[in-house]
C-alpha cells in the first residue's frame, strides 16, 4: 500500500540527515563518539521496550552483528561524513548492495545476472566518477571510509541474510545496536579521551541522531521490510544519498561538478537496476525456520536482512 511506502521511506529520508547533522551540529574529528552516543542509548531504548534478550546464538550473533553493522559502520561513517561533502559521502556509500550481491553469490548461491553484472560496472564508473574528478574536499581519508563502511556492512547483512532471528525484528535491531555501541565504548575513551565540553547544539545533535536517526528510523525501516517486497525496500534506501545531496545542495550551498553529478546518476540507476526484481520472484524467494527451503516455482529462498 502507498501508506506503508511513505511509512518506509522516511527511514532512509532520515539517514540522508546523518552527514548535516553531522557537520553541523556536532563537535569535530569525534566520530567514535559520534557512533558511541548514536547507537548505545538507542540499542538500550529498543531492548527496553520490546523487554526480550537474545537466547542461545543469538548472544555471540548479535555481537558479530554489532561488530560489523554497528561497531565497524558508524566510525566509518562518521569518518566519511566529516571528510566528504554530505551528498557525496553517501553516494559513494551506495555501492553496498553491489558488495551485497557479490557476496551473496559466493555465500549464499544466488546467482549474479547479466543485469547484476552490468549495473555493477555502471557503478564502479559511477564512483570513479565522483572520485577521479573531485575537488580538494574529497581526500583520499574520507572515500576509503566510505568504501569501507559499505564493505563492512555488506557482510553484515550477508551474514543477516544467513542468521534468521526468531525474535522481533526491533528486538534483534536492539541487541546489535547495544552489541556495537559496548564495542565502541572502550575504544572511544582509548582513541578520543573523554567526551569535550558539549554545547545545547550538540546534545540536540547527538540526541537526534539517536532518537530520530537510530531507534525511529530503523524501526520505521523494519517495519518496510515485513510489509514490503523487497525490490520496494531497496528503491526506497536510495533516497539516503538522494537526501544527503539535496541537504548539502540547499541547506550547506555545496557544489558538485557536471562529472560528478553523472557519476551519481549512474550510480543510483545501476542500484536501481541491480536490485528491482519482480514481486513474484520476491515471493518465492523466503527462509523458513533458519534452513534454506525450494519455493514452490522458484529456488533457495533468501531471508529479508533484519
Amino acid at each position: 500500500m502507498l501508506s506503508n511506502r511513505l511509512v518506509t521511506a522516511l527511514g532512509p529520508a532520515i539517514w540522508g540527515t546523518t552527514y548535516y547533522v553531522t557537520t553541523e551540529y556536532l563537535p569535530p574529528d569525534r566520530p567514535l563518539l559520534a557512533s558511541l552516543l548514536r547507537s548505545l542509548p538507542a540499542g538500550l531504548l529498543l531492548v527496553a521496550v520490546v523487554r526480550r534478550l537474545p537466547t542461545g546464538d543469538w548472544w555471540w550473533r548479535s555481537l558479530v552483528l554489532g561488530a560489523l553493522n554497528i561497531g565497524a559502520f558508524l566510525p566509518l561513517l562518521f569518518l566519511a561524513a566529516y571528510r566528504l561533502p554530505g551528498g557525496v559521502a553517501a553516494t559513494v556509500g551506495a555501492v553496498q548492495p553491489l558488495v551485497v550481491a557479490g557476496l551473496a553469490a559466493g555465500f549464499l548461491g544466488r546467482r549474479v545476472t547479466l543485469r547484476v553484472g552490468l549495473a555493477a560496472v555502471a557503478g564502479i564508473f559511477g564512483v570513479s566518477l565522483l572520485v577521479l574528478r573531485a575537488n580538494a574536499q574529497l581526500d583520499a581519508l574520507g572515500i576509503a571510509a566510505a568504501l569501507g563502511g559499505a564493505v563492512v556492512m555488506a557482510v553484515g547483512t550477508v551474514l543477516g541474510k544467513r542468521w534468521v532471528s526468531p525474535a522481533p525484528l526491533l528486538a534483534t535491531t536492539g541487541w546489535q545496536l547495544v552489541a556495537g555501541g559496548l564495542l565502541l565504548l572502550p575504544l572511544t575513551f582509548a582513541v578520543e579521551g573523554p567526551p569535550p565540553e558539549l554545547s545545547a547544539r550538540n546534545l540536540a545533535g547527538y540526541a537526534y541522531l539517536a532518537l530520530v536517526g537510530a531507534a525511529l528510523s530503523y524501526s520505521l525501516w523494519f517495519r518496510g521490510v515485513k510489509l514490503l517486497a523487497a525490490t520496494e525496500v531497496t528503491f526506497l534506501g536510495l533516497l539516503s544519498p538522494v537526501v544527503a545531496t539535496a541537504v548539502g545542495w540547499s541547506v550547506l550551498g555545496q557544489d558538485l561538478t557536471v562529472a560528478q553529478l553523472c557519476g551519481a546518476v549512474i550510480v543510483l540507476a545501476a542500484l536501481v537496476a541491480a536490485q528491482t526484481r519482480g514481486r513474484k520472484n520476491d515471493e518465492d524467494h523466503r527462509v523458513r525456520g533458519g534452513r534454506w527451503r525450494r519455493q514452490p516455482g522458484g529456488g533457495r529462498g533468501v531471508a529479508a536482512r533484519p
